[in-house]
Order: structure tokens, then sequence, then C-alpha cells
């Protein structure tokens, strides 16, 4: 992984990973998925979802950590979008901040537990508890979900690990699936509640 500059933590770099325009769109399913609006959320997921992905592939530098990157970003948008303030910042840039935040996170506590293995095999000192303890916590939200994942139905998984981890869109979903594109939201939208739940987290 590319190491990451502790002065570019709190957003993308400038220029680089900005949406197109949305007029207020995006602002606004984002104000509805604050209020707990499935159908909002599933809109601004497909309308910002590859970019999402796309953000995480250039920070981490992996595909598979880039999709888990992406779903815990989403997860993020889900439970926090009523903190949203259109007055602070477009919804896009909020969006991307959120990607850009748990890449870094991401990188960075690779970069830790490589430098404690490299330490440990030096000779060195070994590794304190509470250091690894602090990168065991960089990671523990991949595997809440991780696990959260196994509380769905065979058909919310199929079609969520689809949207989410595969980057497709509630159509491409729907077509590789067989089925009418309706059917595939809603299957992805409650496989999305239920992992909410399953994680504890309240709107």
């Amino acid at each position: 992984m590319t190491p990451i500059s502790p002065d570019s933590a709190d957003s993308p770099p400038e220029g680089l990973y900005s949406l197109p325009p949305d007029a207020g769109g995006l602002a606004e399913l984002l104000k509805l998925s604050g209020r707990g609006d499935e159908a909002a959320f599933a809109q601004l997921y497909d309308a910002t979802s590859a970019r999402a992905y796309g953000l995480a592939v250039r920070v981490v530098r992996d595909p598979s950590q880039a999709e888990e990157v992406a779903q815990e970003a989403f997860l993020e948008v889900w439970r926090t979008a009523g903190r949203f303030d259109p007055r602070k910042g477009s919804a896009d840039s909020w969006i991307l901040t959120l990607v850009h935040r748990k890449a870094v996170d991401r990188v960075r506590s690779a970069e830790a537990s490589t430098r404690r293995d490299t330490t440990y095999h030096q000779g060195s000192q070994a590794v304190e508890h509470d250091s690894t303890a602090e990168a065991a916590h960089a990671s523990m939200e991949a595997r809440r979900v991780r696990q959260a994942l196994h509380s769905l139905t065979e058909v919310q998984r199929q079609a969520l690990e689809l949207a989410y981890f595969k980057g497709y869109t509630h159509t491409e979903v729907a077509s590789m699936l067989d089925l009418p594109v309706g059917t595939a939201k809603t299957r992805i939208r409650d496989g999305l509640i239920r992992l909410r739940d399953t994680m504890g987290v309240g709107q």
C-alpha cells in the first residue's frame, strides 16, 4: 500500500475524486436517508457507489480491501446521514470524505502491522499490548460487518454482496440474479437494514 500523509486524512485530494454536480439531488437523498428512507438511500448508493469504490481503490491499492472500505463507508453514511449539514459542504464531498477516511485508516492499520512485524523479526523489543490493541481496533468495524453478513438470509446476502462488495448497481444486480429491479432493490434494502440492526446501530 502507498503511504498516506497525515495531512491528507480528513479529505480526498481536491479535484481527483469529485462527483458530478447534482443540483441538490444528492443532498436531498442524503437528507431523506437520515430520516430512515431506504428508497432514498438506494438511489444515493446507485449514484455514488462506483466513484466511492474508485476512490477507495486509489487509496488502498487493493481491490478486495477497497470493497470492504466502500461497504464500511456506506454503512457509515446510512447511520450518520442525519448529521449532514449542507451549509458546510456538498453531499458528494461529505460522502467521499467518509470513504477517504475509512481508506486512510485501513492503510495506516496495515502500515502499523508491517512495522511491528519488521521490528519483531529484527529482534527488537516485543510489541506492547496497547499497540496491538490499537491496531486491532482500526479493523474492528470490518470484522463486525463480515460477522453481521452471516445474519442475513441467503437471498439478502447474495444481493447485498453484489451491490456492495462487487460495486454493481441495483439494475445490474437485478439482471445478474434474473429478478425484477424492484425485487432486487428490496433485497438490498432489507439486507442493509438487517445489517444495521444486527450491528446494534440506531437511526
